[in-house]
């Protein structure tokens, strides 16, 4: 008699957005990829079945922009705990910035960056590469396993001069040949340290010399110039953490060339904020005005900023309070915030289902070319499960992060994410990480 075949998981009683409108099915997993979509009925037998319990299933989110930090900066985040924290937040993919140290400048850099994350991951990684200085080297990058470039205009992290206009052409072009986008921090990096100096040999150290500093202006005009480049090479430009809404006029000029995000706190927090809660809400950019903040919303919803992204930048609690605002490291951890952010909005009809899954999951794939976010037989399965109707307040003590600290602490929010699974596999489970450090996979771009 022939033997059963068994699938490896059964998920049902689910209630699956899929083809932008809700089903209720049930999803089978079998090798780690998405068997069948179908009601219980029609459902193959499986070695081991999930009650969804009624609750929502999405295609796992994606954060293409994130500190894991990990390497010499491993007290502020390690890839373990920024990757729990991932799972925690709903996300079954990150993309880690370069500014690490030390920073991922060079070939050997990122080989070496990617074999230490290799053991300790737990949902799917990319990683982003600075430019190095040899322009030669910018494929080797690639094939060692660059998913994108990075350009710091503020702080740059590549020997190579990005103040001149030659050298961010030369750079453009080499990553269009690789068909690999360049994600650019675009402020105008010499005139704002030559201000934060002025201000500093003043003795001017507030809040408010911060903002001076890091002005809408210096956005808009950095802004300006990427987009007057990006239009003489064709390349992909994707503009990290917008928080100008004025910017959105430039980047709508040459919207089939550039992409752009904006971040939860950029579109719900104000200045007012960061007034009351002080250094621990310093970020760069930094927190606008309200104004500002609506309008960034309205481009978000409206598809003028195409997705969002965290900018999980997690620091030791005694970086973030200092009286001195030039002592203070800027950025907040995101991950475990940004999905209840906006799950709470969908509740209050701010924004579709449709949208949500657009900005956090299909788009971002699309953007970096991932072959992920969307939910359909035969695609890797992650997934995330959410109990839509859960409420409760945001605090930062209970973050898988190892920054204990956010300026949405106490904020209600509601709906959570319960389930989240990598690759077929559960990683997070109502609050506790159930897979082992090195369960994740590394994705790169010459293989993605």
């Amino acid at each position: 008699m022939k033997k059963l075949q068994l699938v490896d998981l059964n998920l049902i009683n689910a209630k699956i957005f899929l083809k932008n409108e809700f089903i209720e099915a049930g999803i089978s997993i079998e090798a780690n990829r998405i068997n069948k979509i179908a009601k219980l009925p029609n459902m193959p037998k499986a070695s081991k079945t999930i009650d969804v319990n009624g609750n929502i299933v999405l295609p796992g989110l994606i954060d293409v922009h994130v500190h894991l930090r990990d390497l010499k900066l491993s007290y502020k985040e390690d890839f373990n705990t920024g990757t729990c924290a991932a799972a925690a937040g709903g996300f079954t993919t990150v993309l880690d910035m370069p500014n690490t140290q030390p920073p991922t400048n060079t070939p050997e850099r990122l080989k070496k960056k990617i074999q230490r994350a290799k053991n300790r991951v737990i949902v799917n990684v990319g990683f982003y590469a600075a430019f190095p200085k040899q322009f030669k080297q910018i494929v080797e990058m690639y094939r060692n396993g660059a998913i994108a470039f990075k350009v710091f205009l503020y702080h740059p992290i590549t020997e190579l001069d990005v103040n001149c206009d030659d050298v961010l052409l030369k750079v453009f072009k080499c990553a269009k040949q690789l068909n690999r986008p360049v994600a650019v921090h675009a402020e105008e990096g010499e005139i704002v340290q030559r201000i934060e100096e002025d201000l500093r040999k003043s003795g001017k150290s507030s809040l408010n010399h911060h903002l001076k500093a890091h002005s809408i202006k210096r956005e808009v005009n950095a802004v300006q110039r990427v987009v007057k480049l990006a239009k003489q090479t064709g390349s992909h430009i994707h503009f990290c953490h917008i928080s100008a809404a004025s910017s959105i006029r430039h980047i709508k000029k040459l919207k089939q060339h550039i992409t752009c995000e904006t971040t939860p706190h950029h579109i719900f927090l104000t200045k007012d904020v960061l007034r009351k809660c002080g250094s621990i809400a310093l970020m760069n950019p930094p927190l606008r005005s309200r104004l500002n903040t609506t309008r960034l919303w309205h481009a978000l919803n409206d598809e003028w900023i195409d997705i969002l992204a965290s900018d999980h930048a997690p620091h030791a609690l005694q970086e973030k309070t200092n009286e001195n605002i030039w002592e203070v490291s800027p950025g907040i951890p995101g991950l475990e915030t940004t999905l209840p952010l906006m799950l709470t909005q969908v509740n209050n009809g701010r924004m579709s289902w449709g949208r949500l899954t657009q900005i956090l999951a299909t788009k971002p794939a699309e953007i970096f070319q991932l072959n992920r976010g969307f939910i359909k037989t035969g695609s890797v399965a992650d997934l995330v499960i959410v109990d839509v109707n859960q409420e409760y307040k945001i605090d930062s003590s209970k973050f898988y992060s190892k920054a204990k600290y956010s300026p949405f602490d106490g904020r209600k929010v509601k709906g959570k994410p319960i389930k989240t699974f990598v690759s077929g596999c559960l990683v997070y489970d109502s609050g506790e990480i159930v897979s082992e450090p090195g369960s994740g996979t590394i994705l790169t771009g010459s293989s993605h």
